[in-house]
């Protein structure tokens, strides 16, 4: 696909691009920590895209092709103290971002679908900006909550180890990672997560604009009262037997969003499997649809 670049404001530049019909209703994928839009795989991009929708994906703030910062990241003791200084942004600036997007692209409101940290800059974008969302799907995501959604402890000896730097370390980093955190009901692709890893590092490889999302996600804190704010139709999905968001960050979003629908997908974990495709599609898409049929206008104003 012919990647594209919009100004967002604020400095910020975001790269992205488009599957589907230019017609359809706007569907806007936001994707993880660290993680660039490719792993919104493009097989998985059309099946959304052949369900009617004009399809967008991006490059978040400091990952892939987009702007990223040039501060220095906090150290591990600050983000353990919850200390950080004033250039440090937030899932309030990054959901700012995909307002911008959606602004930019004279999107109207859009059907917003995030994963991981993609679904807490949604679930921001949603009680922020509710104007600009149609309906709300939050894939392997939490609340902020520090007892609810946190990693296993056996995955932090993975976790805290210093990114390599190099093409090849780097490639096998990410093998790991998705071997430990990667789902156990469905068939694994290691030459998928090869192919996305070695894209990855020749799109821009950027250990610091990693941690600084991190950062971002702890500067804001629990955000389970700003969640009730939401009034877009919401659908949380989570995997089983995901270990790095664990089930119970699914289930506290989804008690926290009014109306919100609950979907465990059995076998899933913190990945988007090629199995688990149809399944995801389908209820992403019936959700969506949903929202589209029920002719509720986006309210224009700010959430109480």
């Amino acid at each position: 696909m012919e990647e594209r670049f919009a100004d967002v404001g604020r400095g910020i530049t975001l790269c992205y691009d488009e599957f589907g019909n230019q017609s359809g209703p706007p569907m806007v994928l936001v994707m993880g920590l660290a993680t660039q839009m490719i792993a919104w795989h493009e097989d998985l991009c059309e099946m959304l895209a052949e369900r009617g929708f004009r399809v967008i994906r991006f490059d978040n703030r400091d990952i892939g092709r987009s702007t990223h910062m040039r501060f220095r990241p906090p150290s591990t003791g600050q983000m353990l103290r919850r200390r950080f200084g004033p250039e440090q942004y937030t899932l309030s600036d990054m959901a700012e971002d995909t307002a911008g997007l959606i602004r930019g692209l004279d999107l109207g409101p859009s059907h917003v679908v995030g994963a991981s940290m993609g679904g807490m800059i949604g679930q921001t974008l949603a009680a922020e900006h509710p104007e600009l969302v149609r309906s709300l799907v939050s894939i392997m995501s939490n609340t902020g909550n520090r007892w609810r959604g946190q990693p296993a402890p056996s995955l932090y000896r993975h976790l805290l180890r210093p990114p390599p730097v190099d093409r090849d370390g780097f490639v096998r980093r990410a093998t790991e990672i998705f071997g430990v955190i990667g789902s156990t009901g469905f068939d694994n692709d290691p030459a998928h997560i090869r192919e996305y890893a070695e894209r990855s590092y020749e799109r821009g490889h950027d250990a610091a604009g990693g941690a600084r999302q991190l950062a971002g996600i702890l500067k804001s804190g629990d955000r389970t009262r700003q969640l009730r704010n939401i009034q877009a139709p919401t659908l949380v999905i989570h995997g089983t037997v995901d270990r790095l968001v664990r089930p119970s960050g699914g289930r506290a979003t989804a008690r926290a969003i009014p109306g919100a629908r609950l979907l465990m997908v059995e076998g899933m974990g913190h990945d988007l499997p090629r199995g688990a495709w149809p399944q995801l599609v389908e209820a992403i898409a019936q959700h969506a649809l949903a929202a589209e049929s029920s002719g509720a206008p986006a309210r224009a104003h700010a959430p109480a």
